[in-house]
């Protein structure tokens, strides 16, 4: 009697009264069943108020109940209720492997349980970075509810989905969050729409607005939420009309308003980094940048220590999207400020954020390489043989999500300071650092003896000349007929003769004559930065940042064992590897029926120096799935993580495999990503389409100033000719 009287409160929001039912019915029940039940239900209580810690608690004792009275069907919706509140507390891992585990059994039960389980898993794989997937899964939960009248469920997809929406498309996320209270009014759920309300307030605060009204909403939201007990969505609430006090001037009012927040320490992170960019935004406006900074630099500290939960690179830089607002904010104000040290600090935490997690060596998963042998074989069947494109789908759902339950180190290194860079320069090397933010470009020149900030104008000035870049690199080192390729040819060098004037002409003076070392802001990631007038011709490094690429200088260069392969279908593959193996002493090469996934893993395994000629394609849609081929199909960026052990220098002469996605606005991600992440020392590759001659030409003598003992970047450099309009480019670039 007490658990029904229970169900009902909760069914009508009122989470205070169910808690307390179902609370007083487990401490009288002695049937496993109905323990089951009482905890399962209570477990929701818990969830409604966001304390997913008890209900992860209440929901594994309900699971362990139900196994024990053979209730396999009762114990999965156990499991799959624990593997939610993974998800609510941040255990993105933990909640896939639970969820995956009662799946099947939920699935089958009924349509509804169908949708149920895709609109949670949905929020999973939005928090993990999968934004298209997530959506169109609560897109189709939400329809599957409405087919049968189920208002309340219905809401409940609509405002998981105005959640994902509210950075990207707060007109959207009010939209669905609007809509979702009105489902919640159909199904007297009165708790529900006050959440659905909140958000639907979080998103007109997204949209800029700061009218009156929303203050006096705010502050009934607020006293709605507190008394349900959902302490953490009060608690945004007041955030968010913090903010709207901040727009409007109200900067001491703000203040206070924020002053009665309280701690929010155990709160979700989500929370912890609205709070924090909200005091960084009042901050900023009441001229307190040091403060500002301080906010902003603490919400990414608690990022990267989420962040660093995970062994996945595809994971780890999936999840930086959570913190775009703050790295972005906190990169404006670095250059606001005027301040090298500051420029410097903020250029290091804002990008590449997973190169400051301290990565751990995945031990090799043999269902996930049998999936990835499958996958391969899949994609070189023809004809009769081709499989359905389900199930490609599926197995790289399948290889994605087993690749991220790796668990990471949870260690996160703390970026150099300006000074301890300098120090570790040396006479003969100059790091410049691009920054870019909304408005403008500048870049900071650091050598052992002078720090010097460069002004590179407008950001408006920049992005008509990134703007097509790289399909004129393609088209560029296409086969075309003599008067089409000089006109395409002359039009690139002209577009890259203009950025050089913009982005490196600035800096030479400070540069001298030093071999340069560039962390490029993201929207620089496809810049062929050896082609550029005042780089071209001088030994280059493009580093994921400062810190991580004066970590791979602490120990000396392996360079002993060179190994070839030549994929198919590659004209001059066999001879560009067959000439560049004379280089070195007791080569080994990989040609023909024997370059296979499986014998081109044990080789890079085994050797220092790496070169692969083959087709590549870089995947924007899923990075880690860009590949070179192979004799028996496409080699993944998923094959380099599976590897326990890889070479110091990797030389991709393949189109496109220096190209990187940008995640989260600074993020990068692709196959040289792949190998730095894996620990290779450095990778040389093409940032754009190479054409088969210039890539022999070029790699070739690349080889020989490495056996000879120069060092990539050098050897990169002496073997680049010079860039001519009449001529193909050679796009190659160093990666550390």
């Amino acid at each position: 009697m007490q658990c029904q009287l229970a169900m009902l409160h909760l069914r009508r929001g009122r989470v205070a009264e169910a808690l307390s039912g179902f609370s007083e019915a487990i401490g009288s029940l002695r049937d496993p069943d109905e323990l089951g039940t009482a905890h399962v239900n209570r477990g929701g209580v818990y969830l409604a108020q966001n304390r997913a810690d008890l209900a992860r608690a209440d929901f594994a004792h309900a699971r362990d109940y139900w196994r024990g009275a053979g209730k396999e069907r009762e114990a999965a919706i156990a499991t799959h209720n624990l593997g939610y509140a993974c998800f609510l507390l941040g255990d993105l891992i933990g909640a896939l492997e639970h969820m995956g585990e009662s799946a099947p059994i939920l699935e089958a039960m009924s349509p509804v349980m169908a949708a149920t389980v895709s609109q949670d898993r949905a929020e999973v794989l939005l928090a993990a970075g999968l934004v298209r997937e997530g959506r169109q899964a609560l897109q189709e939960a939400a329809r599957a509810f409405g087919r049968r009248r189920m208002h309340q469920r219905r809401g409940e997809a609509e405002l998981a989905l105005a959640r994902t929406l509210l950075l990207d498309d707060p007109r959207r996320a009010l939209e669905a969050a609007r809509a979702a209270a009105r489902r919640f009014r159909l199904a007297d759920a009165e708790a529900w729409r006050a959440r659905a309300e909140a958000q639907g307030l979080a998103a007109q605060v997204g949209l800029g607005r700061a009218g009156p009204s929303l203050l006096e909403r705010g502050d009934v939201l607020e006293r709605e939420l507190d008394e349900q007990g959902l302490r953490w969505g009060a608690t945004a609430v007041r955030l968010q009309a913090g903010r709207v006090l901040t727009r409007r001037g109200q900067l001491d009012l703000a203040a206070a308003r924020l002053g009665r927040v309280g701690a929010e320490g155990t709160a979700p992170l989500a929370v912890r980094l609205l709070g924090r960019d909200v005091r960084a935004e009042l901050a900023e406006r009441r001229g307190r940048r040091s403060d500002a900074l301080r906010h902003v630099r603490s919400g990414l500290a608690d990022l990267h220590s989420w962040q660093s939960s995970f062994g996945s690179l595809d994971l780890q830089t999936s999840v930086v999207g959570h913190g775009t607002r703050l790295a972005v904010r906190g990169l404006a104000l670095a250059v606001e400020s005027g301040r090298s040290d500051v420029l410097f600090e903020w250029s290091e935490r804002a990008r590449m954020l997973a190169s400051r997690i301290q990565p751990v060596r995945a031990p090799q998963d043999e269902a996930l390489v049998a999936d990835l042998t499958e996958l391969r074989a899949l994609t070189q069947a023809e004809g009769d043989r081709r499989t359905p494109p389900q199930r490609e789908a599926e197995l790289r759902q399948r290889i994605r999500e087993r690749a991220w339950q790796h668990r990471g180190s949870g260690a996160v290194v703390d970026p150099l300071s300006l000074a301890e860079l300098g120090g570790a320069l040396g006479p003969g090397t100059a790091l410049v650092a691009y920054v870019v933010t909304a408005a403008r470009a500048v870049a900071l020149v650091v050598t052992d003896s002078a720090v010097e900030r460069v002004d590179l104008g407008d950001r408006a000035a920049l992005d008509p000349l990134l703007d097509g870049l790289l399909p004129d690199l393609d088209m560029a080192a296409s086969d075309l007929p003599d008067p089409l390729a000089a006109f395409v040819r002359g039009a690139l060098q002209a577009r890259l003769t203009d950025l050089g004037r913009l982005l490196v002409a600035p800096v030479l003076a400070a540069v001298g004559d030093r071999r340069v070392v560039l962390t490029p802001s993201g929207v620089l990631a496809g810049v062929p930065w050896t082609l550029l007038p005042g780089y071209a011709g001088r030994p280059l490094v493009v580093a994921q940042s400062a810190t991580a690429w004066l970590a791979r200088q602490a120990t000396p260069l392996r360079t002993g064992r060179a190994g070839f392969v030549a994929g198919p279908r590659v004209d001059r593959a066999a001879d560009e590897v067959a000439v560049a193996a004379r280089a070195w002493e007791r080569p080994t090469v990989l040609t023909g029926p024997v370059a296979t996934a499986t014998s081109v893993s044990r080789l890079a395994a085994d050797v220092d120096v790496l070169h692969v000629a083959a087709h590549g394609r870089h995947s924007a849609e899923n990075p880690m799935f860009s590949g070179l081929e192979l004799e028996d199909g496409p080699w993944f960026g998923f094959d380099v993580d599976q590897l326990p052990a890889v070479p110091d220098v990797v030389l991709l002469s393949a189109c496109e495999l220096g190209r990187s996605t940008v995640r989260g606005g600074e993020e990068l991600i692709g196959m040289t990503g792949a190998w730095l992440h894996a620990g290779s020392r450095c990778v040389l590759a093409s940032t754009a389409a190479v054409s088969d001659r210039v890539a022999h030409d070029v790699l070739v003598r690349v080889h020989q100033g490495l056996a000879s003992g120069v060092d990539p970047a050098g050897a990169l450099a002496a073997a680049l000719p010079e860039p001519d309009p009449a001529a193909p480019p050679a796009p190659f670039v160093c990666f550390a």
